[in-house]
């Protein structure tokens, strides 16, 4: 099977979600004997300069990108309030992306073009235009649900009436393009009861981001620090930030008063300046890390603490299968099925977060009881193999009429 996979951003380092479920879904369609080309932009915000690629990136027959700067221009997002569309969605429409997909699209034919976010949609009328191939959408998140859940815990009035307004105009869009793929593949079952909802009727199905747990199992064990709690997260994704931000003003403070002693590392790649400056007592703030393994091993409890957001979380995934007590909201636990105290900690209030991270300060037997069961079951549930040999057996089914065994 020929596949081309459209993305918004270069899938490499595999230092964020987004990264992580591209790489290991394609490298895993390669091992099962797929053929791979990529064709992605390479944005000012997540720029990666090609020629840095390791030997190990290997499962793609050909790489294919175009640079774009897709920044957030103020004077432009206030003109577009009085225009129709969506400005997050406008930022990805790009003049030369389209010119060297066409090109691909004229010199070679594909079974399946992969769309990874609703991001890439614009470019559905060229694929129809020249090409038969069926074109799925890979919905990482609900994207609209992102900013509507971001406005809902904003206090400022008008930051609030704005991303209400990104919201609608996303989600009229969002709606507007469902039906105009051949296959929606979903990382939840419920973004895909939602999408229904929305008005999709097409062909669905549900394929959480899939991890290579050769990477995870693998990896050297480090000495655990006492009384340390971890974060890691890319902190220019809204979400990341507005929940870090909470966790530090509503629970961190409880923690401090528990357990004087407890520390917060921080980890996460474009650290705003205001976080590296605020001198938090018992934080450090570490900034971007060689390895997220090696980081998420040196702690054994992890906080994962969204009010927003939408779709899988890696690093969820990453640390379930590192074997670390995860404590985490309802938001972040979509699409994890996670027992409450058996694999997962869950926790949605200040007082929940407080009173979970000191019971496993307090016992570290129960927090270690916890993180053995976590990776057994993300061992069992969530290998990117299995999950793209599933994916591949519906596209086989739908588009090419074989059976992958």
């Amino acid at each position: 099977m020929k596949v081309l996979q459209l993305c918004k951003k270069f899938p490499y380092p595999l230092k964020d979600g987004e990264s992580i479920a591209v790489t290991y879904m394609s490298r895993a369609m390669r091992d099962l004997g797929c053929e791979i080309t990529l064709l992605s932009m390479n944005t000012v915000k997540h720029y990666f300069d090609t020629n840095h690629l390791p030997d190990s990136f290997d499962h793609y027959k050909d790489i294919f990108y175009t640079e774009i700067d897709n920044r957030i221009k103020p004077l432009e997002a206030f003109f577009h309030l009085f225009k129709d569309g969506s400005y997050n969605i406008n930022r990805f429409v790009c003049p030369a992306f389209s010119k060297m997909l066409i090109h691909i699209l004229q010199e070679e034919t594909f079974d399946v073009i992969q769309l990874e976010t609703l991001y890439l949609a614009p470019y559905i009328p060229i694929i129809r235009r020249y090409s038969k191939a069926m074109v799925v959408l890979r919905a990482h998140n609900v994207e609209h649900e992102i900013w509507a859940r971001m406005a809902q815990n904003t206090r400022f009035g008008l930051k609030r009436w704005y991303l209400n307004h990104l919201a609608q105009k996303l989600e009229v869009y969002e709606k507007s393009q469902l039906n105009k793929v051949d296959l929606l593949v979903t990382m939840t079952q419920r973004d895909l009861q939602l999408f229904r909802e929305m008005g999709f009727s097409g062909e669905g199905m549900v394929a959480p981001i899939g991890i290579d747990l050769e990477d995870y199992l693998q990896a050297p064990p480090q000495p655990q620090l006492p009384e340390t709690i971890g974060f890691i997260g890319s902190l220019d994704w809204m979400p990341n930030l507005e929940g870090l931000n909470w966790f530090l003003e509503e629970v961190w403070p409880r923690i401090r008063d528990m357990h004087p002693r407890a520390r917060l590392r921080i980890a996460g790649r474009n650290t705003p300046e205001s976080l590296t400056k605020a001198k938090l007592p018992g934080v450090e703030i570490l900034g971007e890390v060689r390895s997220a393994i090696r980081f998420m091993n040196e702690q054994q409890i992890l906080i994962v603490p969204l009010l927003s957001g939408s779709g899988m979380r890696v690093k969820i995934l990453e640390g379930l299968l590192l074997g670390k007590t995860v404590i985490t909201t309802t938001v972040g636990m979509e699409g994890i099925d996670a027992r409450q105290g058996e694999e997962i900690l869950l926790a949605d209030t200040a007082e929940d977060f407080a009173r979970g991270i000191s019971l496993c300060l307090k016992d570290p037997e129960f927090c270690k009881r916890i993180g053995r069961q976590a990776s057994t079951l993300a061992t069992e549930h969530f290998d990117h193999r299995k999950i793209a040999l599933r994916v591949l057996q519906k596209y086989a089914q739908t588009r090419v009429g074989v059976h992958l065994e």
